[in-house]
């Protein structure tokens, strides 16, 4: 039997096997630390990311569509040799799809029927997808802003989508409202989400010839990436399989920046303040609500949060593109904030760094076809 438990920001206790998505205080709740695996525990006979399964702390049936075992391609960027992870080779085009896979397989494991989820287009559309393969009903919430790609791909999975007026943190507003009446799988709230998004760096680390490398660059939104591989890392530093866990570097555009301004006064928590649109739609999050988290885990790993420019997007877009990387300006976010990492030392050509791409450009083609200043 398993001693692993959820635990909320009040230190409150939850079993593993009680569908919940908060604690009791309100507060996002945390699965206890986990004994991490060895390269023995791998189990190479599985082409997804299930094959890290015993770093899980319940196993249930898997609801998977193959995801995880995504490339690692060699590239330069702004002259900085590194290594990019094009997480558009998931199912649904995004890295979403490894949160939701551990999410939903145990949400089908409780006997969950119905969910709901509020989402800026991939987070909907992975749900909708996992959902579907699970015969649970999904409801997603998005905002009206969101691109028509997103919602459609959601859509045609069959769940319901309703748009909601006004900015992102509107529609995780209303989500929260409707949450009573059905239960919330949101991928920004649920516990297991990060379970599964830890297992990204399992896979980096077999990647790498199982060694960690010396930083890992990330969009930032919400921060499910940078939680989910602060949790993976720390859990193979325990397990003994890696010395030191590699610093987390992480980008947020200056036009929603709000764990990055919190970082650099090192604040324990993000203050409200109004932010304007983004090309990087996907880290348009006002308020994450798990701030605190994120930020103590980029501080303890010796890591930083980084802003840039709005105008910085486009051209950071083409000069992924023109190396062959299709990517939505969320992801193209880590290739605008190389040039600033290198001058300031957090990375040199002398470190291993990994660059996670999150999703694809396919996702949004209005935002594109603005980029190259082309009507659609």
């Amino acid at each position: 039997m398993t001693t692993s438990t959820l635990a909320g920001r009040d230190g409150r206790r939850y079993p593993l096997d009680e569908p919940r998505w908060r604690g009791d205080d309100g507060s996002p709740l945390m699965v206890s630390p986990q004994p991490g695996l060895t390269r023995a525990d791998v189990d190479s006979s599985v082409r997804s990311q299930w094959r890290y399964a015993a770093a899980l702390p319940i196993r249930p049936a898997p609801v998977s569509l193959g995801e995880g075992c995504t490339p690692l391609l060699d590239v330069r960027l702004s002259g900085v040799p590194l290594a990019v992870k094009p997480e558009w080779f998931n199912p649904t085009a995004s890295f979403k799809d490894r949160g939701t896979s551990v999410m939903v397989s145990v949400l089908a494991h409780q006997g969950i029927g119905a969910i709901l989820e509020d989402s800026s287009g991939n987070g909907g559309a992975s749900v909708a997808a996992y959902a579907a393969a699970a015969g649970i009903r999904a409801t997603i919430l998005a905002p009206e802003s969101t691109s028509a790609a997103k919602t459609l791909q959601s859509r045609v999975h069959g769940a319901e989508v309703e748009l909601v007026p006004g900015p992102r943190q509107a529609t995780a507003d209303e989500a929260v409202r409707r949450s009573s009446g059905v239960f919330y799988a949101s991928h920004n709230w649920h516990p297991f989400f990060l379970q599964g998004t830890k297992l990204i760096a399992y896979e980096i680390w077999e990647d790498l010839g199982f060694r960690a490398p010396d930083a890992v660059l990330l969009p930032l939104g919400a921060g499910s990436l940078v939680l989910g591989c602060a949790i993976g890392f720390a859990e193979l530093l325990r397990s003994g399989a890696i010395e030191r866990p590699p610093r987390l570097l992480a980008v947020q555009p200056e036009n929603c920046a709000p764990l990055a301004r919190a970082f650099a006064a090192g604040a324990p928590a993000v203050s409200p303040a109004e932010w304007t649109p983004t090309a990087a739609e996907g880290t348009s999050i006002a308020r994450p609500v798990r701030d605190r988290e994120v930020l103590d885990a980029v501080r303890s790993c010796g890591g930083e949060i980084a802003a840039v420019p709005e105008d910085a997007i486009a051209p950071a877009v083409r000069e992924l593109a023109a190396q062959g990387l299709f990517a939505e300006p969320t992801s193209a976010l880590v290739a605008a904030a190389v040039p600033g990492f290198a001058a300031r030392g957090a990375i040199s050509a002398s470190d291993t760094v990994v660059a996670v791409l999150s999703g694809s450009g396919l996702k949004v083609p209005q935002t594109l076809s603005r980029i190259l200043g082309e009507p659609m």
